[in-house]
This record gives structure tokens, C-alpha cells and sequence, in this order.
């Protein structure tokens, strides 16, 4: 059923003007970029899990400190872009913040300071659950009714 809906829209989609495409991949992008900003916020993968937990650290566990979240600025308008062309809608971090991003997302291994590596736990900021594709159809199809 869902194939099917997805081959009648891509259909529709190509006789629209690369304008009207373009107007729309725009509107998917910031919609995917607000899904993804709450999903950081909330600090769960796209799939719903929470994001692995930090590691204690004697600097943060002093108290009276106030903790900050996981990538609250990394989450931001300022960092997270959306992009969008006829063809395309785009959403992804922007300079040195996407090698931060990168890190935590693969789950890779990265210099904290000179002379001190760690690997960092997979947390996948960005991704495509099944309710981004649902919000995905519906825009697509509103935007077709217009």
C-alpha cells in the first residue's frame, strides 16, 4: 500500500514546476529539521530508544553545577541547516559542528584534548523513523491539494 501511494506521488511530483517542487522541498526540510530538533532534545534515537547515557565525569558530578543536555546548541537553527532543490531536501550540521556530529552519530573515535582519544557511543542525532515518512506523505499530498 505504501509503495503504492509513493509511485502515484513521485508521478504527481514530476508534473509539478521545479518552482513548485523547490517551495516544497523547502517546507519537508524545515519540518524534518523541527522532528529532528525534537528528537535532540529529547535525547532519543529515531527509532525511540534513549541516547546512551554520559559518562560519569568528575567535573560535572560536583554539586551545585547545573547540567546542561546533550547537544543543546549543536541542535540549533545556527547549526543544523536545511537545504532544498527541485530534486532535494536536505538537513545536516554545518562546519566544525559536523565532525562533532559525525562523531556521536557513527559512534566513532575522537581527540578530546592533545594526548587524550576516546570513542564515543553511537547516538544517532539525525535519522527517518516511520513517523517522518507518514508526516512526509501528508505534506506532500496538502501541498498537491493546494
Amino acid at each position: 500500500m505504501a509503495s503504492q501511494i509513493e509511485t502515484q506521488l513521485t508521478g504527481l511530483l514530476a508534473r509539478v514546476s521545479p518552482t513548485e517542487r523547490r517551495k516544497l522541498a523547502r517546507e519537508l526540510a524545515a519540518k524534518l529539521r523541527q522532528r529532528n530538533q525534537a528528537r535532540i532534545a529529547a535525547q532519543t534515537e529515531p527509532d525511540g530508544t534513549p541516547f546512551e547515557a554520559r559518562k560519569p565525569s568528575k567535573f560535572r558530578a560536583k554539586s551545585g553545577t547545573i547540567r546542561r543536555a546533550m547537544f543543546s546548541k549543536l541542535r540549533t537553527a545556527r547549526w543544523l541547516k536545511t537545504g532544498a532543490t527541485p530534486d532535494t531536501a536536505t538537513v545536516g550540521f554545518v562546519s566544525k559542528v559536523g565532525r562533532i556530529a559525525a562523531v556521536h552519530q557513527y559512534g566513532l573515535r575522537d581527540r578530546v584534548r592533545p594526548g587524550i582519544d576516546t570513542t564515543y557511543p553511537r547516538r544517532q542525532l539525525l535519522g527517518f523513523a516511520q513517523p517522518d515518512v507518514e508526516e512526509v506523505t501528508d505534506t506532500v499530498l496538502e501541498h498537491l491539494t493546494k
